[in-house]
């Protein structure tokens, strides 16, 4: 049993310690969450009204008697008592409201946390530290950091989270808020330098064309460098994303040029499919035989048409191919 903490610690002879969670770093937190003695509220605060107005009535009677003090007997002590009783009633109160919880401490050692809303009692003297659970989310800093590629991008996300476990997120780190905060940009640093921003190869997802997929492993990798705080991740989702501006021009050109070749792969396609039914349909319907060199002048011409990027101008030929 560990004198600080109040857990079990079990000794170096023999494997990982129960329900102590080691971090990616591994680091160990030696105290986890567990509920707090309590009791109704409303009990201590009625009793403690009752012992005030009985201290009350108490020194009335002892001052209309004259006496002062303990040497006033009895009723001195029993004055006195009822004093301490009422501090001590109305430090046991504590009030928690919803999605908030309230960390406990006695004289510094940590005895529970209390989830439960409304007016509640708790021990006496003990000290309490109001921690929220519900879910919060914040946005990164858009970051500059270089891709698979090498390119430079601009990327920022929304993180969703929440406090799972509230002591190890109120005693495992300095300031938890700040901690997911610096987790969540490191995590994405990583992430966005795992992968490229486009042009994916196989078996490879990219910044811009798989952003789910990247979401979710943001998610995982922010999660796991964060469950040593007791904290947990919600949802993830990449919030903004382009080439840095130095080459954000050049990048634009290639997208370009990427789209205009897949264009012209298109048509070129579709073009080539149309003069194959062309001419099928001729040879089918017996409208005109041809041979070889009289086909690939028809091809010529129909793909010149087809596949032309401005309106083209047809020259009727009244003579032979053959003069």
């Amino acid at each position: 049993m560990s004198e600080e903490t109040g857990f079990d610690d079990q000794a170096a002879t023999g494997g990982e310690p129960a329900g102590v969670p080691v971090g990616h770093a591994g680091a160990r937190v030696g105290v986890e969450e567990r509920a707090a003695w309590t009791a109704n509220g409303f009990v201590p605060l009625v009793l403690s009204i009752v012992c005030f107005i009985g201290a009350l009535r108490s020194f009335i009677y002892l001052a209309e008697r004259g006496d002062a003090g303990l040497d006033a007997g009895p009723w001195g002590w029993f004055a006195a008592l009822l004093v301490v009783l009422t501090g001590l009633l109305a430090a046991s109160i504590t009030v928690v409201s919803p999605g908030d919880t309230r960390v406990l401490q006695f004289f510094g050692r940590y005895i529970g946390t209390v989830r439960r809303p409304g007016l509640t009692m708790v021990v006496p003297a003990s000290k309490g530290r109001k921690v929220s659970v519900k879910v919060r989310n914040f946005e990164t800093h858009e970051l500059k950091v270089n891709d698979a590629d090498g390119n430079p991008v601009n990327i920022a996300a929304i993180i969703v989270w929440q406090v799972a476990d509230t002591a190890r997120a109120v005693f495992a780190v300095e300031n938890y808020t700040g901690f997911v905060e610096v987790q969540a940009e490191s995590a994405l640093r990583h992430v966005a330098t795992s992968h490229p921003y486009d042009n994916a190869g196989p078996g490879e997802e990219s910044l811009r064309g798989s952003t789910d997929l990247v979401a979710a492993e943001l998610a995982a990798e922010v999660a796991d460098r964060i469950a040593i705080a007791g904290l947990e991740v919600v949802e993830a989702r990449i919030s903004s994303l382009a080439y840095a501006p130095e080459i954000a021009h050049a990048m634009l050109q290639r997208q370009q040029a990427t789209a205009v070749i897949a264009a012209r792969e298109k048509i070129v396609e579709g073009a080539v499919s149309m003069v194959q039914g062309a001419l099928r349909q001729l040879e089918a319907n017996d409208v005109v035989t041809m041979d070889d060199e009289r086909k690939a002048a028809m091809v010529s011409n129909l793909l010149v048409v087809l596949c032309s990027s401005s309106q083209a101008t047809p020259v009727i030929n009244t003579g032979s191919l053959y003069t």
